[in-house]
């Protein structure tokens, strides 16, 4: 029964729309209700604790960091995610179906700065799939290049799975960007 209530909690609550944090928070508050447990104080604790972590502070700076990347500061001139476009256009643009080497090495040098595979995702896709498609490339198979591009984001250091595997093992963050 007990599961039932957790899954119940947690499905319905992301069912009304409730973003996936609140409904795992509300899905605990209905736990500790059903199990005659809830205080407000063990709540409260875990919650602080749970945002206690210098490290863990990276993850929404990277994601962040890829938004004012995308955006170029106000400069007009598109951001550093056009001028890596480009920057990679110069070098492997020029060979037969460079601008999928583009694509690849966009994704590489944008992964690098942001850590992010969302965050590089939406930046890089927004720029390069119109501009394959501008280019005659299909549609469906630059999104499908972008997404399994995307997929090095998280294994190129400085990256989100990184730290997290960090914090959660206790192993120095520092020492995994190095190695």
């Amino acid at each position: 029964m007990t599961l039932v209530v957790f899954l119940a909690s947690l499905v319905g609550s992301m069912a009304i729309g409730l973003p996936i944090c609140f409904s795992l928070l509300f899905s605990g508050v209905c736990m500790m209700l059903f199990m005659n447990g809830f205080n407000s104080q063990i709540l409260s604790q875990n919650l602080f604790s749970g945002a206690d972590s210098f490290s863990m502070m990276a993850v929404p700076f990277f994601i962040l960091a890829g938004g004012f990347l995308n955006k170029g500061g106000g400069t007009g001139k598109g951001g550093i995610t056009k001028r890596i476009v480009n920057a990679a256009n110069a070098m492997v643009g020029h060979v037969r179906g460079g601008l999928g080497y583009v694509s690849i090495l966009a994704i590489l040098l944008f992964a690098s700065m942001v850590g992010s595979a969302v965050a590089s995702t939406a930046a890089l896709g927004a720029i390069l799939i119109p501009m394959m498609v501008r280019a005659g490339y299909n549609r469906d198979k630059s999104t499908g290049l972008i997404a399994a591009g995307n997929i090095l984001s998280p294994i190129m250091p400085p990256s989100v799975p990184m730290i997290i595997f960090g914090v959660q093992a206790s192993v120095s963050v520092t020492s995994l960007f190095m190695a």
